[in-house]
This record gives structure tokens, sequence and C-alpha cells, in this order.
């Protein structure tokens, strides 16, 4: 008959718990979270409800902005046109900037990229849902430069984090990018792991 301490039962248990725990490729699990949010068109869209049993390339961005968000926005679409077969995998680009970005702004901003259409949804929504869901996202932005305009109006840009996620058909984070720097085949051989 083996005899087994106390310690070892609770070393053995610890290590058990450990190694199990680095199985799971999940970065984060957003299924606990609901927001609401409006797409380009003005439809409601809840993530990641709505985005459940899809895999999701999501990026953030501002329609102002006068450098790399252009860069995430297209990044974002290569992904998709370079794809042999991106299934049913939806792609999406969330604003944090919601005072400007309206959803026609958002549909103007979309068809200059000529991503106006499926699978492709650019999402908005009340600034306290946005600053939430970006808390979430662990996206950052703050304003770094700001001025009045002659007709009253406030001009002004962000610093802001440069990323694209992609999250699994369980709305679980797998792959965390730099944005605007991550070649776009990178993201499609992981995108592919999960189709």
């Amino acid at each position: 008959m083996i005899k087994v301490s106390c310690y070892t039962l609770i070393g053995i248990t610890a290590m058990t718990l450990f190694l199990s725990s680095c199985s799971s490729p999940a970065l984060d699990d957003y299924s606990d979270v609901r927001y609401e949010l409006t797409d380009q068109n003005g439809e409601t869209v809840i993530f990641p409800d709505d985005y459940q049993g899809s895999p999701l390339v999501i990026g953030f961005i501002y329609t102002n902005c006068p450098d790399i968000c252009s860069f995430i926005t297209a990044n974002v679409g290569k992904v998709y046109e370079e794809m042999d077969n991106p299934g049913d995998t939806k792609f999406v680009l969330v604003t944090f900037d919601p005072e400007r970005d309206t959803p026609e702004v958002l549909k103007s901003y979309a068809q200059a990229f000529d991503m106006d259409r499926e699978p492709f949804q650019f999402l908005t929504g009340d600034p306290d849902t946005i600053d939430d869901f970006m808390k979430r996202v662990s996206v950052r932005s703050q304003e770094s430069y700001s001025r009045e305009l002659d007709n009253g109006d406030r001009m002004y840009f962000l610093n802001h984090t440069d990323k694209i996620l992609l999250i699994n058909e369980n709305s679980e984070l797998i792959f965390d990018y730099g944005g605007s720097m991550t070649p776009v085949n990178i993201i499609i051989e992981d995108l592919q792991k999960l189709l």
C-alpha cells in the first residue's frame, strides 16, 4: 500500500489544474458580456451573441485617424480577399470615437474601402457602451491634439491601441495582433485553423 501525504495530494492537484489551464488556447472569453451596437446601416448588433457559431476578425478604428486606422481597415479587408475560402467568418471594425463615427459616417468610410457589403460590418454605439467594450478588449485611446475650428466645431485626434483580434465560434479570443503591422498571411493561417 502506497502512503501519500496531504502535501503530495495538494501538489498533484495544483499541477493538474496548472496543466489543464495551459491546454486552453483562449486568451479571453467574451461569452459573459453583451454589448448593443449599431452597424453602418443603422441595424442593431449584439456582440458577441450575433457572431456565435462563426469565427470573427475584428479591428478597432476611428474614421478621422490620420495614420494607422486605414491600415487596420485594409488588413481586415485583405484577410477576406486573400483567403481561398473564408467560410462563414465575419469581418468587423468597431470605432472607439462614437461621438463622430455615426452609422452614416461609418457607411461612407466603408464605401471608401469597398467594404460596405457582406461579410463586413462597421460598428458604433452610445459612448458608455463603446467605452465599456473598449475596456474589455483592452483598446485604449487618448486625445492627442485638439483645436476649435472657425465654425465652432472641435477637431481632435486620438492616440490609440493598434489591434485586430481573432475570436473563435465560441466567443473566445484566440489571437491578438498588432492591427496595422501583422502580415495578413499570418492572420489567414491562424484563421484557417478555426475553419
